[in-house]
């Protein structure tokens, strides 16, 4: 049965991957479009195995049926040190990832996961689907980068295939210069090849665009991932994916993600903490309580406690996976690799981080009435988070502090996958690229308006009927001061109507006031009123 299941997703993929083919075929081709090259996040790819001896390709991530079993049997792996590559405990078989549709595949739907009921797992999807409408063409100005998520950022294996990536985007474009738009983890990729191979990445790269990248690590989502795993899914559907605990053997023998943990240099606004409700004994027995907080270089002791007797069983054998130190001490240097990296002077850089959603930040165990008396018992307890404004994921603290000449960093409304399809995003991305045909769009002052929060209300004055409106806007371009000696921009708008007979006569006004706001945000009120003196009709 579970063999027909498996047969009958296939076969779904394969349809889904014909009707995909003729709903991408293009009415519109923009011919002056410079490339682009889509590189996703961690968990961002398709990955493949293969077996050696046979050249069988099965998918592992991601899948639907026997997906915990095959995750653990053909992904888990051990760190090797000498190497800095994680490497699979099945020594018959290696992980590729898809280069189908000019690399777009492995980033797109990464789960037809429709048999089970549930919507496709899209990743880059509604980005891909929204630049075509622009004009890029697959293979000509349009191409994915997947990888092996599990590697390190700096791993060589990762870092020679990007760079044939570019050359052949390059060749394959006529010799334009690449646009490049990472997400998430994917940022802090490109951030270790621009430093390592910065020749290459000058000749071969226009633009840098990094959206929602933990460029000073995502502190409170990784601590809690090394102590207690992470899920992808929620409700009934994790039964058909991966369990949390599976995921968290395979998180601590990956060095991105120890990459991603809370850098050590930067200097924190809020420091993140990892706290521990502790209950002690003194040498009479009397028990006290207390809340400890650990700060990141003093956390590494609790990790490694926590997870001093964790093991797994692969084929029969115990294997402990417990905090690796020789892990930590790789991602130190990686991260001692990423301050020193600096944009070259003829390539721009841009940065879009999420706003307005709580995100973890701190870490919290037991509790003032449920202490812990043993460090061993945090990866079975459900972590507490202290949250700070972010995408949900990644702290937007971390997100802005890129540490590299940037020609615009913008805040954006959105959660951290969902960032990726969002409409103001596009619209950002529109005009960087140059895809932008739009005439209304001010060239001079280069700004783009994202509405943020809008409250309404009409009312009556004098038998007029008036709209108010106020929203807080993000005014994006050149740091501009809009204010004169600290008093708010006014500014007003009259439009009027006058046909042949006098008596037809419509008026608009409009009154603009513009106030500084939190977070380099302008707040803006609009107060409008339109009158008809015939047909008493108001807007």
């Amino acid at each position: 049965m579970a063999l027909l299941l498996e047969d009958i997703v296939k076969s779904v993929e394969l349809l889904l991957k014909l009707i995909s083919k003729k709903s991408q075929e293009q009415s519109y081709v923009d011919p002056n479009l410079d490339p682009v090259l889509l590189v996703p996040g961690i968990a961002g790819s398709i990955l493949n195995s293969v077996d050696d001896k046979t050249g069988k390709k099965e998918r592992i991530w991601v899948r639907i049926l026997a997906a915990d079993h095959e995750f653990r049997e053909k992904l888990w792996s051990k760190f090797d040190p000498a190497t800095g590559r994680a490497v699979t405990m099945d020594p018959d078989t290696h992980i590729e990832v898809p280069e189908d549709r000019y690399g777009l595949y492995a980033i797109d739907s990464l789960d037809p996961d429709m048999v089970i009921g549930g919507d496709c797992v899209y990743y880059f999807h509604d980005m891909i689907v929204e630049m075509l409408k622009w004009g890029y063409q697959e293979g000509t100005t349009l191409f994915g980068f997947g990888y092996d998520f599990r590697q390190s950022n700096r791993f060589q294996g990762t870092l020679e295939r990007l760079a044939a990536k570019l050359e052949s985007v390059y060749i394959a474009s006529g010799g334009r210069k690449i646009n490049i738009i990472t997400h998430s983890m994917g940022g802090i990729l490109m951030k270790c090849f621009m430093s390592l191979h910065v020749d290459i990445f000058e000749k071969y790269v226009k633009n840098w665009i990094a959206i929602a990248a933990p460029f000073q690590g995502a502190p409170g989502y990784i601590g809690s991932a090394l102590l207690n795993g992470a899920s992808f899914v929620e409700g009934w559907e994790q039964k058909f994916f991966i369990s949390k605990w599976s995921m968290q053997q395979l998180l601590l023998e990956c060095p991105s993600i120890y990459e991603l943990m809370a850098s050590l240099d930067f200097e924190w606004e809020h420091v993140p903490l990892l706290q521990i409700w502790r209950q002690k004994y003194d040498s009479d027995g009397n028990s006290t309580v207390k809340l400890e907080s650990f700060p990141p270089v003093e956390a590494v002791s609790v990790f490694m406690e926590a997870l001093s007797v964790n093991k797994i069983n692969y084929e029969g054998a115990d294997i402990s996976l417990n905090f690796d130190v020789e892990i930590l001490k790789w991602a130190n240097k990686t991260r001692e690799l990423l301050c020193c990296a600096e944009v070259p002077d003829h390539i721009k850089f841009y940065n879009i981080y999420g706003t307005n959603y709580e995100t973890p930040h701190c870490v919290c165990y037991g509790s003032e009435v449920a202490p812990v008396s043993d460090l061993r018992q945090l990866p079975t307890l459900q972590a507490k988070y202290i949250n700070v404004d972010g995408d949900g994921t990644v702290p937007m603290e971390s997100a802005k502090a890129d540490r590299l000449r940037a020609e615009a960093r913008i805040g954006v409304h959105a959660d951290h996958r969902g960032i990726i399809c969002d409409h103001h995003v596009f619209r950002i991305l529109k005009h960087w690229l140059k895809a932008d045909h739009d005439p209304f769009y001010n060239p001079i002052n280069d700004y783009v308006i994202l509405p943020t929060s809008l409250d309404m209300e009409c009312h009556k004055i004098k038998g007029l009927q008036v709209t108010s409106l106020k929203e807080e806007w993000e005014i994006i371009g050149d740091d501009q001061n809009l204010e004169e000696e600290g008093k708010p921009l006014v500014g007003s708008v009259c439009v009027s109507c006058t046909g042949g007979d006098e008596s037809l006569q419509e008026e608009a006004c409009a009154t603009i006031i513009v106030k500084d706001h939190q977070g380099g945000k302008k707040h803006v009120e609009l107060n409008a009123v339109s009158i008809s003196t015939k047909h008493k009709e108001f807007v």
